[in-house]
């Protein structure tokens, strides 16, 4: 594999996960509901094809599914982090059944108008919003490591073969029973998924002592994050693509019925050519790594999906159209694919869900937001004029990655690491006191002190990736030699979570760089506020 630095190291099968029986099982049960997803959007955007106002309202169906991943999702991550995954899957595929039965009994009962299907809508996108970031974060207890690049084009595969499947069978169903069973069929899909989740039974390598507080582990997430210049940059490269190509997937329903003459089951024909093209994405998505840098197939992703919405905008030849789909749909999964397995493998195991969750967002997000800022635009201007400006942001965005590349991330150690040494206190606080002032000192002579200070900026980052909200490093009046490293962390709870397990290799040689910088070993002073009432105990922990 051509790694972002050019470097090689070894492709895994695009399909070697499904060897572990317990992910291919459950692999297949959520292509099975993937297949019910787009079924569903399938059947509910064509219920408002005819209806007045209908490029807005046709956008909205998107925008109500994927907004909830945009106010959600992060609290989803926090859940899905701080307690059990397996539990929450299946709660959330229940849930989703009632909604699908709901949308079943009152679809046929002819008691369906615009506000209510949006609004069941936007209650299977809580669902999603909630299943995304548990599922993600899954994922590297049922694989390898060496396989999370696979499992994740996996994933875009099994988006895609439902997108592929599930338009087309969606289709049919519409033309010749309506759109209710087409519902039906979607409840049943989530209840396959319910069912083997409940047949998993998965190890207790994940359980944690005592589980973070749910306000806590939202606000460390947030943290993260923010703290991260490698997966903000990661970020920025999917948001920069999602919002110009989302006008595609918003406003194909329109193209099919109005530019291209065709019913359903010929919208149902274009989803399927987005289909084809991003299963055969996900598929070559090893081989393409191995023959181009990660910048390189960013651009080339960039200017394909851009030459297909001119061609939308401009084709009404359904062969040519259909065949212009297919490298839209690579694209797609060749650029968010392989951001989120970025992300995956990058991120350390105590914030995954989070981290994926912020990903979900931005993602989510970006197409909700987009989906329905090019709705209003082919309202006011029309479909060609949509097209045609969202195909020339995609070719601006595409530009924009050789000025923001992809990040280096060869040779970047996410191993967690325990390395702090074990505190001895005369004054032990109840883990929620806080909050918690660290105070380091350290020696460091005048001749070194530049590169005391450049080391120290690694140091910084990982204090406030991992818990502290504020970091100061101050230079001592009294003594030339002695500098002072300040932080502060939420709660003495917080700051045991990173002698803990919060730390990975690179923050512990981020520390070593600065212990071997400084004459002597540094002197850790940890302060409690003065009205907490600490008890009075000696105490190691």
């Amino acid at each position: 594999m051509v790694t972002p630095g050019g470097g090689t190291e070894p492709t895994a099968s695009a399909w070697a996960p499904l060897r572990t029986a317990v992910y291919r099982n459950l692999w297949l049960a959520l292509l099975a509901a993937n297949i019910g997803t787009w079924m569903q959007t399938v059947g509910a955007q064509w219920l408002l094809v005819n209806q007045s106002n209908a490029s807005t309202l046709v956008a909205l169906v998107q925008t109500a599914s994927l907004l909830p991943v945009l106010l959600l999702a992060l609290p989803a991550g926090a859940l899905a982090d701080t307690f059990d995954r397996r539990h929450l899957l299946i709660s959330v595929q229940l849930f989703l059944v009632g909604v699908a039965t709901a949308l079943t009994l009152l679809t046929a009962a002819g008691r369906m108008p615009p506000a209510l299907l949006l609004t069941l809508t936007f209650a299977f996108g809580v669902g999603q919003a909630l299943t995304l970031p548990a599922w993600a974060s899954v994922i590297p207890e049922l694989v390898s490591r060496e396989h999370l690049r696979a499992a994740s084009a996996l994933g875009s595969i099994s988006v895609n073969l439902a997108r592929a499947v599930g338009p087309a069978v969606a289709g049919v169903l519409i033309a010749r029973l309506g759109v209710a069973p087409v519902f039906a069929l979607n409840g049943v899909a989530f209840l396959v998924f319910a069912y083997a989740l409940l047949r998993w039974r998965p190890g207790d390598a994940r359980a944690v002592e005592v589980p973070e507080r749910f306000t806590a582990a939202l606000r460390a997430g947030g943290r993260y994050v923010r703290h991260s210049p490698i997966v903000r940059r990661l970020l920025r490269r999917a948001l920069v693509f999602v919002l110009p190509a989302s006008a595609l997937w918003a406003l194909l329903p329109l193209v099919a019925s109005r530019r291209l003459g065709m019913n359903s089951s010929g919208y149902g024909l274009l989803l399927a050519a987005l289909g084809v093209g991003a299963i055969a994405g996900g598929v070559l998505l090893p081989w393409i790594r191995t023959r181009l840098t990660a910048n390189q197939f960013l651009l080339l992703a960039g200017v394909l999906y851009g030459a297909t919405l001119l061609v939308v905008a401009s084709v009404r030849i359904v062969p040519v159209v259909l065949v212009a789909l297919l490298p839209a749909g690579l694209a797609w999964v060749v650029v968010l694919a392989n951001v989120n397995a970025e992300i995956q493998l990058f991120l350390p195991g105590w914030v995954r869900a989070r981290g994926l969750a912020v990903f979900q967002v931005v993602q989510g997000g970006g197409q909700a937001v987009g989906a329905f800022a090019w709705g209003v635009v082919a309202d006011i201007a029309g479909l060609v004029a949509a097209f045609v400006g969202a195909g020339a942001l995609m070719l601006l965005s595409a530009v924009t990655s050789q000025i923001w590349p992809l990040p280096e991330l060869r040779g970047v150690k996410r191993d967690p690491a325990t390395y702090w040494p074990r505190l001895n206190l005369a004054l032990q606080p109840d883990p929620r006191v806080g909050p918690v002032l660290i105070e380091i000192t350290y020696t460091v002579r005048p001749e070194r002190k530049a590169d005391f200070l450049t080391a120290m900026e690694l140091v910084r980052g990982s204090r406030q990736r991992t818990g502290a909200m504020r970091w100061g490093l101050f230079h001592e009046a009294e003594c030339r030699d002695r500098f002072v490293e300040v932080y502060l962390v939420p709660s003495w709870d917080e700051h045991l979570r990173q002698h803990g397990g919060r730390l990975t290799e690179a923050d512990q040689e981020a520390e070593q760089r600065v212990r071997e910088i400084a004459d002597d070993d540094p002197d850790v002073r940890h302060m409690f506020p003065a009205a907490a009432g600490p008890v009075t105990e000696e105490r190691t922990v």
